[in-house]
């Protein structure tokens, strides 16, 4: 099956660097029409200039995402150039890392209006235009793997790519009846928020030099470029799969993944209720015998 979107007319916000700027080529290199959103201009038209070459079709729109406003001015932009929206791919995002008793009010709002709030506020415009439409449309969340599991130091990330995968349950459910499919995606690629973990450093820094990752990164971990994620978007926005609603899906290196739904896994019963004491005598030989883990999971290094 060939991937045509010829005809279609997609935002990718965040779109001019790493993640952004492959999605952005990949729908482009499959036919979309292309509004590239990034803060800094000479960014965001150098990342049109090489769709341009490519032989794809885009145009920049700056302009920071977290408000209603912003929203507005990508859908319009989406409008005014191409007649119309079908595919918005919400990548924009930020980092202020810091331990939970370090971080600022400012640095969890910071973070919280790109990620959650810009999610948010370019979903609800872009539905609204699709619905407008009647044609059905795809929206494309970025998620992250600390969203899944949390990570250290990212209070502020983990609970907004965590509020992004609910978002995308909620939101599949609201605009099935109009077509228009939701999904969360959960990256794992070599970008500015990864090459500095210390275990992915030095093979980064290898692949910048022109040395490909090893295959323990690419399928142990899921881990490469930003270009192998991009291979998802084009396929969620076809007719292809137009079924696929309401999933987070990741994609790293080699492997394509599906990731579970949240989910009671151990049950255990008091008749009449329970007490204090009661849980405390139950938990350990019934729901709390083998609580889940937390955090990202180390790289399994060749050796280890």
């Amino acid at each position: 099956m060939s991937i045509d979107l010829t005809g279609k007319a997609a935002v990718v916000t965040g779109g001019g660097r790493g993640l952004g700027l492959a999605y952005a080529h990949a729908l482009a290199a499959h036919g979309a029409s292309v509004v590239v959103n990034d803060v800094d201009e000479a960014v965001a038209d150098a990342a049109v200039k090489s769709i341009r070459e490519a032989g794809g079709t885009a145009v920049a729109e700056v302009v920071p995402v977290g408000t209603a406003e912003a929203a507005d001015r990508l859908v319009a932009r989406a409008v005014s150039e191409f007649g119309r929206l079908d595919v918005l791919v919400t990548n924009a995002g930020i980092l202020r890392d810091k331990v939970l008793w370090k971080m600022t009010d400012d640095d969890f709002d910071a973070v919280v209006t790109t990620h959650l709030k810009g999610t948010f506020t370019c979903a609800r415009a872009a539905a609204v235009r699709m619905r407008e439409q009647g044609e059905g449309g795809t929206l494309v969340l970025v998620g992250s793997p600390a969203g899944q599991r949390g990570n250290f130091g990212q209070t502020n990330y983990a609970a907004a790519k965590a509020g992004i995968v609910a978002m995308a349950r909620t939101w599949s459910m609201e605009l099935a009846r109009a077509n228009i499919t939701v999904n969360a995606i959960v990256p794992v690629a070599a970008t500015a928020m990864t090459e500095t973990i210390p275990a992915f450093a030095p093979y980064v820094e290898a692949m910048r030099g022109g040395d490909p990752l090893p295959s323990f990164l690419r399928k142990g971990e899921g881990f490469g470029t930003p270009e192998d994620c991009a291979a998802l978007v084009p396929f969620l926005a076809s007719s292809a799969a137009r079924g696929i609603t309401g999933q987070a899906i990741g994609i790293g290196g080699d492997r394509l993944t599906l990731w579970s739904h949240p989910q009671e896994i151990k049950s255990a019963y008091a008749d009449g209720g329970w007490t204090p004491d009661a849980v405390a005598e139950a938990w350990p030989t019934s729901v709390g015998a083998e609580l889940q883990t937390v955090g990202i999971p180390a790289p399994k290094l060749p050796g280890e």
